[in-house]
């Protein structure tokens, strides 16, 4: 795991979800909702995709609690065509984020061998789409600012930095000239 302080965690935020792309998987792969023991994908698939943090086997219950059928509603998993569950994404929600209710995008990831694939699109896809069915009109998400291929993707999807302070705006500044390599 690297050095948290080398990965300070950047806020992106989407005021309207209105408008929110639709992408379908690629050619072969299938999406579905969270099914019981699905915590054991998830597990896997965070310990293979994320070396910024520490997963531990508690932390799915951690962030999603126990309610099934709330995951049902929120949670999906992308399949291979060999039926392999290799990546997942979470329409989540907090009622207190900026003094309101927004929806949040949560926890995407998807296996290192099946990265670069349009997998992570699909699933934000079908995050923002079931964030909508839900009722949110926007959204927000954390992630690490060292994590420039999400970064990328969430900008494409029309999401924006959220700067408080002159200190979010320095690691911004640094974040785009870095993708603009």
């Amino acid at each position: 795991m690297s050095d948290p302080i080398a990965n300070p965690r950047v806020v992106m935020i989407r005021a309207r979800l209105d408008d929110f792309p639709l992408v379908r998987p690629p050619t072969g792969f299938t999406l579905r909702g969270y099914e019981p023991g699905d915590e054991a994908h998830w597990l896997r698939i965070h310990r293979a995709a994320d070396r910024f943090s520490v997963i531990t086997p508690t932390l799915f219950r951690e962030q999603f609690g126990e309610d099934c059928a709330l995951l049902a509603q929120r949670q999906w998993y992308a399949l291979s065509p060999e039926g392999e569950v290799v990546g997942t994404g979470t329409a989540w929600f907090n009622d207190r984020f900026e003094g309101g209710r927004w929806g949040r995008v949560h926890w995407l990831a998807v296996l290192p061998g099946f990265q670069g694939r349009g997998l992570g699109r699909a699933l934000l896809s079908a995050v923002g789409q079931r964030l909508r069915e839900l009722g949110h009109t926007r959204a927000y998400l954390t992630t690490g600012a060292a994590r420039l291929p999400a970064i990328a993707l969430y900008l494409s999807f029309g999401f924006e930095p959220l700067v408080r302070s002159e200190d979010d705006a320095r690691l911004w500044r640094d974040i785009r000239a870095r993708l603009a390599r």
